[in-house]
């Protein structure tokens, strides 16, 4: 990103919820230069650290608070000693296939703790200049599709009916990308409605005090730093674990799913822009590489890095995943300054030789 946001330094002090997690150590090293004060709060869920213990990805200058962004006495505790000038408001369960089994886990942690959080503002009277939230492409569900007279409609969920005769795409129609001031949002799946919740009672609550709020949907994030214990994200990162051991990596529906696969190092970009941007706008931004690949296309260049045999169609499929999605960045190149900087095959790259260096990793 080479933009005057890169350069701007706001000082004061940032808090990060959920900040010892992938993007919140992705960011860390940028907003201890950029702020005064960088405090971090994060429970420390074994489902992503497994020892319990502090990250080393996580800069040192960051001030880690380990509690519950759920519970009111965490937000007492946090905000009496700390005035944030800025909210990067990451914290969230995060896994689309385990909210269908964990409805109540996934909306408590994503809705409760935020509203939790905003309470807490509230209540000791420390509003913030901004509160940057990370959304997701999973609040527009399958998302505007055009049919063959260049009509825009809303297809809804896939049905199992239809799934199991293996009919992946919605018959002469075309898939539209992701833009949020064109297409609105409709999830399927309790994940994407717990964040389409975050972001309606974040702005509510903003509006009302006159908080600036920069929401970034983000695509499918990946690359080195990620979970390599949590079974429920992180389909390259799993990719890869296969391969290493020589498996052919098996591809759900007909293997032509599309996705927007974007490297950590742009989304970790994007987010520290929105948190030191002279400018914002309100409305919900996309953020991903602005192009589609295929699910095939990404295990091919996994399996070619390790010399693994070519990856195989299944024909399963997975309830709540929708069939393509991918982002129209317009909004966040215009207004953050923002774009992203690395191709699938160089973040590939980066994932792939990061996995192969750490010492305890296991194949899949």
């Amino acid at each position: 990103m080479t933009t005057s946001a890169t350069s701007a330094r706001p000082g004061g002090t940032v808090l990060v919820t959920g900040g010892a997690g992938f993007i919140g150590c992705a960011i860390s090293d940028e907003l201890a230069q950029r702020f005064d004060r960088l405090v971090v709060v994060d429970n420390l869920h074994p489902q992503i650290h497994s020892t319990g213990e502090r990250p080393p990805q996580l800069n040192l200058a960051a001030e880690l608070i380990v509690a519950d962004v759920t519970e009111a006495q965490t937000w007492d505790s946090v905000l009496r000693e700390v005035t944030p000038d800025v909210v990067i408001h990451l914290a969230a369960e995060t896994g689309t296939g385990q909210s269908l089994e964990e409805s109540t886990r996934h909306t408590h942690v994503n809705v409760v703790g935020t509203s939790q959080l905003l309470d807490g503002l509230n209540r000791h009277a420390k509003l913030p200049r901004r509160i940057v939230l990370s959304s997701s492409r999973a609040v527009y569900g399958e998302g505007a599709w055009m049919d063959a007279e260049g009509r825009t409609f809303y297809p809804g969920q896939r049905t199992s009916e239809t799934l199991d005769k293996a009919q992946w795409d919605f018959p002469g129609a075309s898939p539209v990308a992701m833009k949020a001031s064109d297409v609105f949002p409709a999830p399927v799946s309790v994940y994407g409605a717990t964040k389409l919740a975050q972001e309606h009672v974040l702005q509510t609550w903003a509006k009302s005090y006159r908080v600036e709020t920069v929401i970034l949907r983000l695509q499918n994030v990946y690359g080195p730093g990620q979970s390599l214990i949590n079974p429920y994200t992180g389909i390259m990162s799993l990719f890869c674990r296969m391969a290493m051991g020589g498996k052919s990596i098996p591809l759900y529906e007909d293997g032509e799913v599309r996705r927007d696969f974007i490297l950590i190092d742009d989304v970790a970009s994007a987010i520290v822009a929105a948190a030191v941007s002279p400018t914002v706008q309100g409305e919900p931004m996309d953020i991903g590489s602005g192009e589609f690949q295929t699910i095939g296309t990404a295990a091919r260049l996994i399996a070619e890095h390790y010399n693994a045999p070519a990856a195989h169609v299944t024909g399963q499929y997975r309830q709540g995943d929708v069939r393509h999605a991918w982002a129209d960045i317009t909004a966040a190149e215009k207004v953050l300054g923002w774009s992203p900087q690395y191709s699938l095959a160089q973040g590939i790259e980066r994932l792939a030789n990061w996995i192969d260096a750490q010492p305890d990793v296991q194949p899949a």
